[in-house]
């Protein structure tokens, strides 16, 4: 009879070797945009920089998360917490810079 793992035993969570990783893995990021933003010698690499930063800044805040016993599918879902309030706000900025082009445009006719 081949015994299955429990429910708790499947979702033992990360090890410390992995949630250590994992921290460093984002913090590596972060790391990488900094020097891509701050160095002088390409626009390319500045763009990209500039967008890794605010990826890197989502990120950092699953840092907190990276700790040996934390399943690895809760910091998937802060994660997605996280990817969902920057599009509500991302959409939020994006209306109402739409809304006062309209608004300018009504007031020049």
């Amino acid at each position: 009879m081949s015994e299955q793992p429990s429910h708790g035993e499947r979702d033992a969570g990360m090890t410390s070797v992995q949630a250590r990783a994992l921290e460093w893995a984002i913090i590596g990021l972060c790391v990488a945009a900094l020097l891509m933003v701050f160095q002088p010698f390409s626009l390319r690499l500045y763009g990209i920089g500039a967008g890794l930063v605010v990826l890197g800044g989502l990120a950092f805040n699953l840092v907190p998360l990276c700790r040996p016993g934390v399943p690895l599918s809760s910091v998937a879902k802060a994660a997605l917490v996280v990817v969902a309030l920057l599009l509500v706000v991302a959409g939020l900025a994006i209306g109402s810079a739409w809304l006062y082009g309209l608004y300018l445009h009504s007031q020049q006719q």
